[in-house]
């Protein structure tokens, strides 16, 4: 499991340097702008769930975005923190591609990623927006 928890981490770091300095897919995946130590730390299953965790998010970022915007309440989603909104994609891609993992772990980590690396609110509202989604997934009434 520590393995995930640290490949979440670096998919997350994978995304928000996509989404702010455009880097390519291709350069991200090689993780040449992780140390060395770390991506040994990492491990090989760590390397290839955060390979599937980044490739598959930004391959469906167009779909990941419009959900994301369709659960965010009086918010632009223009004017969306990097940081939270990469912490929102790679969890919605894990909430609709990756249904062997139960969605309350998939949200707990986003939470603890947020809290480490977000703001004092991060967490809050990340919470808010993925349990709304996995509540309209699960076909849960949402107020």
């Amino acid at each position: 499991m520590a393995s995930r928890r640290k490949g979440r981490i670096i998919a997350f770091q994978a995304l928000y340097a996509w989404d702010v300095s455009g880097l390519e897919l291709a350069d991200l995946l090689e993780f040449e702008w992780i140390e060395e130590e770390k991506r040994a730390r990492l491990g090989e299953d760590g390397i290839v769930f955060s390979r599937l965790m980044i490739s598959g998010t930004i391959e469906n970022v167009d779909e990941i975005d419009r959900i994301i915007s369709e659960h965010i309440t009086n918010w632009d989603f223009s004017r969306l923190n990097k940081v939270d909104l990469s912490i929102l994609r790679m969890s919605v891609y894990s909430l609709l591609y990756q249904k062997s993992m139960h969605p309350s772990i998939i949200i707990d980590e986003a939470i603890d990623i947020s809290k480490e690396f977000g703001t004092d609110e991060s967490y809050k509202f990340i919470n808010a927006v993925l349990d709304s989604i996995r509540k309209k997934q699960e076909g849960i009434s949402v107020q």
